[in-house]
């Protein structure tokens, strides 16, 4: 397994392509949910995957604050083989990611309801009441380096 980081400068074209290919796979095809996948925020975020071979297996975007939400956050959360541990490492190098790129203390995440025990495992509490974001439950969730001083 191999971990890749980059910021969006940094992409290749083919990067780039696999990556926004993944994230449409999985959540307009998938999960049946028309949305605006591509909305401003890659370029100014740090893209982290991790492929087994040549296959991208699980993927995060890392936004500075104030792009996607008002803290730095992680988004776009993704993986293409459950049940291997994949997502929370990806998780855990993104929380890591938002410290040492952007200073992060706190980082906000917008988490579909369901996964909210997985986002609980690494340390994130909910922090709104459910709402309604492209047609599926979500919740916010933070995570603050207090809690894991």
């Amino acid at each position: 397994m191999t971990l890749h980081k980059k910021l969006f400068s940094e992409l290749t074209v083919d990067e780039l392509y696999e990556l926004l290919r993944v994230r449409s796979e999985v959540f307009v095809v998938e999960q049946d949910c028309v949305y605006q996948d591509m909305d401003g925020d890659d370029q100014a975020s740090v893209h982290l995957w991790l492929t087994e071979g040549d296959k991208v297996v699980a993927l995060c975007r890392v936004c500075p604050a104030g792009t996607h939400m008002q803290e730095v956050s992680v988004g776009r959360v993704i993986t293409t083989e459950r049940g291997k541990g994949y997502g929370k490492k990806m998780m855990l190098e993104g929380i890591k990611t938002a410290r040492e790129h952007f200073g992060a203390k706190r980082i906000d995440i917008e988490a579909q309801e369901y996964a909210r025990g997985f986002y609980e495992q690494v340390g994130f509490r909910q922090s709104s009441e459910p709402f309604i974001l492209d047609g599926i439950p979500h919740i916010r969730m933070s995570w603050t380096s207090e809690d894991w001083a």
